[in-house]
């Protein structure tokens, strides 16, 4: 029988040296949510001096991009994009201090040093099943860049969100069986 693990903010290194690549994963806590557009708009503030809008230290950032909420519900359907086309942004994250980031798709060997270096983890999302990762959503708020609609940096507090470890903190990558 396959068994979750469970992961609660505060989010840790120890917490997440101790998964394994293949692992199952369901985590509840904060979330933020940003995709590529967000990503170069904080690293050009970064580049440029000004200070980030947020704080990302000890945070997990989901690559996603949420449709329009839907009467009584925090978020619309949220599924993971394609996470390779962040790569050139993840050492900018991790030295953000981003403990994990969560997405969909295999990536680089960069992801795979970068994980290793910083100890940090990446998650993959089911794809297919927005509906369903959006019923663990209980709150949503967009924290920073609203102009950019669906993009906009999101904060989302979840509950037993369920993701699968593909490259853990020594750069190992699951490979399937």
């Amino acid at each position: 029988m396959i068994k979750n693990i469970d992961i609660t903010e505060p989010y840790t290194s120890e917490v997440f040296e101790k998964l394994r690549a293949g692992d199952r994963v369901l985590l509840t806590g904060r979330v933020v949510v940003m995709r590529d557009s967000a990503q170069r708009r904080l690293l050009s503030l970064c580049e440029g001096g000004s200070n980030l809008p947020l704080n990302l230290k000890g945070t997990v950032v989901f690559y996603a991009g949420p449709a329009k909420e839907m009467a009584g519900a925090p978020i619309g359907a949220i599924g993971p994009t394609t996470s390779a086309r962040m790569d050139k942004y993840l050492k900018f994250l991790y030295q953000q201090g981003v403990m994990a980031t969560i997405g969909k798709g295999d990536r680089s060997e960069l992801v795979e040093t970068l994980n290793k270096e910083y100890r940090r983890v990446y998650f993959v999302a089911p794809s297919g099943v927005a509906a369903f990762l959006a019923s663990r959503v209980e709150r949503s708020e967009v924290v920073a860049f609203e102009d950019l609609g669906p993009e906009a940096i999101r904060l989302i507090e979840v509950h037993d969100f369920p993701l699968f470890v593909w490259i853990d903190a020594f750069g190992r990558k699951y490979r399937h069986p």
